[in-house]
Formats: C-alpha cells, sequence, structure tokens
C-alpha cells in the first residue's frame, strides 16, 4: 500500500499545483487513500519532496527531486529488460528472466516496494518473489506486468 500511495502522490505532485500538505490530504483521499498529517510528513520527507516557485513565485508547490525518479525509471527498466514470464506456485511468484539478469531483476522488486511482496530470491535466470499470502499473488502479478509496460509506446 505504502508505494501505491506513494505513486499515487507523485503522480498527483506533477497533475496538479499542490501547495500544503492538507491539499496533498484531500487529494489522496479524493483518491482513495485515507491517510494522517504524520504519513503525509513521512512520505514527503521519505520521497524527498521539495517545493519550488510557481506563478510570479509568491506561491509555491511540491515538486519529486530528479534523481528519485530517475532510480524509479531504472529499476522500472531493469524489469523491462529483464523479465520474460511470472508463474504463481501458491504464495511464490516464479519470475524467468533473461540468463544473468535474476538478481537485478530481484534487486529492483525489492527497491520498488511492491505491496505484498515479503522479500526475493535470485538464481542466473529465476526470481523466487516471496508474497504475503496466496490472495495476494495476483495482484503482485498484476502490478509487476503494468511497470513492464509503463511507458512503452
Amino acid at each position: 500500500m505504502k508505494l501505491e500511495r506513494r505513486l499515487k502522490i507523485i503522480e498527483l505532485i506533477g497533475k496538479y499545483e499542490i501547495e500544503t500538505q492538507e491539499e496533498l490530504a484531500e487529494r489522496l483521499l479524493s483518491a482513495g487513500y485515507s491517510v494522517t498529517q504524520a504519513t503525509i510528513s513521512r512520505d514527503i520527507r521519505e520521497l524527498k519532496l521539495t517545493k519550488v516557485p510557481i506563478g510570479d513565485g509568491t506561491r509555491q508547490k511540491y515538486t519529486l527531486l530528479q534523481e528519485e525518479t530517475h532510480m524509479y525509471d531504472k529499476y522500472v527498466r531493469v524489469l523491462q529488460d529483464g523479465l520474460l514470464s511470472m508463474e504463481q506456485a501458491e504464495n511464490l511468484l516464479v519470475i524467468k528472466t533473461i540468463s544473468g539478469m535474476a538478481m537485478a531483476v530481484a534487486a529492483a522488486i525489492d527497491k520498488l516496494e511492491i505491496a505484498g511482496v515479503a522479500g526475493t530470491i535470485a538464481g542466473d535466470d529465476t526470481v523466487m518473489c516471496a508474497i504475503r499470502s496466496v490472495g495476494e499473488v495476483p495482484g503482485v502479478q498484476m502490478r509487476i506486468a503494468e511497470l513492464v509496460r509503463e511507458d512503452r509506446q
């Protein structure tokens, strides 16, 4: 849930000129995320959001530092470049990769903090992705598939 909420924050600050934590909380609530002020503060700090001037410079809006976006894009690119297939085995997601790419794909999945993923173990061309419950596997599989399709035109 944390990653999805943070991705929604990134989307919202890219789409709207959000000036305050209260405005961000309202936008998140409208998007179906119930958050506290403490959660918003923590997300802002951990996402390394900053404020930049807008308009005549008397107002400011939240924005994401470029380096965070850059790392997210790198992890997504690793998934796009290395992942070949996924198959559920109980509460595991068995991910086949290009030979030699399993460790990079596993690290990308860990760094992207996909909701439901407990952890990964990698060999040469296979990642064993442990999911917290059998019921969460389809959602994790769908989220990884979405990431792989991201920005592919």
